[in-house]
């Protein structure tokens, strides 16, 4: 399959970085299957820090991952809703995984995750509000041995 890492350079060698700020999955490698969302991400990483957009292409075999190793969620629902919010606050401890799959939780996402958090909706609104959104998805890599697995096709101009 391939992958996509939306940044604001040429990125041959993925490597674990600190994270910055509060995401959606934690610290990690953030891929997507879908072109366009890892585009639109370059485009603003650009805004903030300069340089070019890059969409980076990678071949990745999903047989290299362990089951028992990877986290999916197939769809936004009360668990990865306490996922994300979780991580979020940088509360949730996730070093158990090598890989994990699902849902982005985009920037109306967020409004919706802070009227969770701020007691405006319940579990039930919440998660009725993020099914009629579009969310693409994320593939996140916690480990570099796993990262070492992504083979690099080449990074396009976005």
């Amino acid at each position: 399959m391939k992958l996509y890492h939306g940044s604001n350079q040429v990125v041959e060698n993925p490597k674990l970085l600190a994270p910055t700020h509060p995401m959606d999955f934690g610290g990690g490698f953030y891929t997507t299957t879908n072109y366009e969302q890892a585009e639109a991400f370059a485009r603003r990483v650009v805004k903030l820090r300069g340089y070019t957009p890059i969409v980076n292409i990678y071949e990745f075999n999903e047989a290299n991952v362990f089951e028992n190793k990877t986290l999916k969620f197939d769809e936004p629902n009360v668990e990865w809703l306490h996922f994300v919010v979780a991580n979020r606050k940088m509360v949730h401890k996730n070093e158990n995984y090598e890989l994990i799959i699902g849902p982005v939780a985009d920037d109306d996402v967020y409004e919706t995750i802070a009227g969770l958090e701020n007691e405006i909706y319940d579990e039930e609104e919440a998660l009725k509000r993020l099914k009629i959104k579009k969310l693409f998805n994320q593939y996140v890599f916690k480990t570099q041995e796993i990262m070492n697995k992504l083979i690099f096709l080449e990074g396009k101009n976005a």
